[in-house]
């Protein structure tokens, strides 16, 4: 499993007018090959009296499935920037459709380079990117005349804290990244003076929203 990645959230779009074509870019994070076809198919089949319905995906713990789809578009000028768009901004599992309403307005390979990797970042954009963080599950167990400071630390810290339960004593549910679990646990014996009761969990992927930067 890979430390960490960066992909899309669930799924989003957005369009632009560029030389009065429309241009909708759709986009939806996808575990598999299948998925990311079925997306395509369901775009298609809702943009049916579209001129062009363009597609990319990238999919696999190491990029491992790359595809692209010109839709009839002079080849080269669509689906492969799109997928470049992909790549630049470190995408994992992730699908791109770029339907075109034709406008009346030819823009040559180069115009139509640059509407099809606008379109695709700007949905990218509109969609929003998240870094998947593994992060191992910690229970943490306090008397509750510790809870305010631990609880101050915590929310101030780089760990997070994904629940509190008020029982007999104080049990957090914490995340801290995969290979800082000895620091975790000695940052929380210093911060408790040795009075926790500390025991690993679940292991998983924690989303962070990311800012959407990067430019095509």
């Amino acid at each position: 499993m890979l430390p960490s990645y960066y992909t899309v959230k669930s799924k989003g779009s957005d369009q632009l007018i560029i030389q009065k074509s429309r241009f909708i870019g759709h986009v939806k994070r996808v575990e598999t090959e299948e998925d990311a076809i079925e997306f395509i198919n369901q775009i298609k089949k809702k943009h049916h009296d579209a001129t062009h319905n363009c597609s990319a995906y990238i999919i696999g713990e190491h990029d491992q499935i790359q595809k692209a789809n010109d839709d009839g578009e002079p080849s080269g000028t669509a689906g492969v920037p799109m997928l470049e768009v992909l790549k630049k901004q470190q995408l994992k599992d992730t699908a791109v459709v770029v339907t075109r309403y034709y406008g009346g307005i030819k823009l040559g390979a180069g115009g139509l380079i640059r509407a099809y990797g606008s379109t695709t970042s700007q949905a990218i954009k509109a969609t929003g990117i998240v870094k998947r963080q593994l992060m191992q599950g910690f229970s943490v167990k306090i008397d509750y005349p510790l809870l305010g400071k631990l609880e101050n630390e915590l929310r101030q810290s780089a760990y997070i804290v994904d629940q509190i339960n008020y029982l007999e004593n104080v049990e957090f549910n914490i995340y801290a990244k995969t290979g800082d679990e000895e620091i975790f646990q000695d940052w929380m014996t210093n911060m408790t003076s040795g009075q926790a009761e500390i025991n690993e969990t679940n292991m998983k992927y924690v989303e962070i929203d990311v800012e959407s930067t990067k430019e095509s």
